[in-house]
């Protein structure tokens, strides 16, 4: 499955109440193990496309998150990183999951229904998303999923 369309979900702001964002780092890392594990993926990483995102007006902001959970439905994979709750990346799961798409989630919340139910694949943190996908994890996860 050559240009295999990859969106990157995890946590923003999660339940922070002000107008900050968690530490973002882990979406290079995501990419960068995507890039050299699966040959032609298309990357799409909403944070990367929208890093003012918490300064957009209600319009905009409407806007973006309903295109993005329309983006994570549509992909092939759906890579989530979860280190604790957050409900854009769970609506984002849901909208994936109904619409038959591939999923893997990086989180210690294994015991969590979202992660459980939703997720094709549950891996503990990036080591091991790492891993995964230097054995072959990913391409092995695509094809059960849709096929050689």
């Amino acid at each position: 499955m050559k240009g295999t369309s990859v969106f990157i979900a995890g946590i923003i702001q999660g339940s922070i109440p002000s107008s900050q964002v968690h530490a973002q780092d882990y979406r290079r890392m995501i990419t960068e193990i995507i890039a050299k594990h699966l040959e032609g993926a298309r990357v799409y990483c909403p944070f990367q496309n929208h890093q003012n995102s918490l300064e957009y007006d209600d319009l905009t902001a409407s806007k973006v998150f309903f295109d993005h959970i329309t983006m994570a439905s549509r992909a092939d994979l759906l890579v989530t990183y979860l280190p604790e709750a957050s409900m854009g990346t769970a609506v984002e799961m849901f909208a994936a999951h109904q619409a038959g798409r591939a999923i893997v989630t990086i989180s210690p919340m294994s015991v969590n229904w979202t992660v459980r139910f939703l997720s094709h694949r549950m891996l503990d943190g990036l080591e091991e998303f790492e891993r995964f996908a230097a054995e072959g994890g990913l391409r092995e996860l695509l094809d059960e999923h849709y096929g050689p």
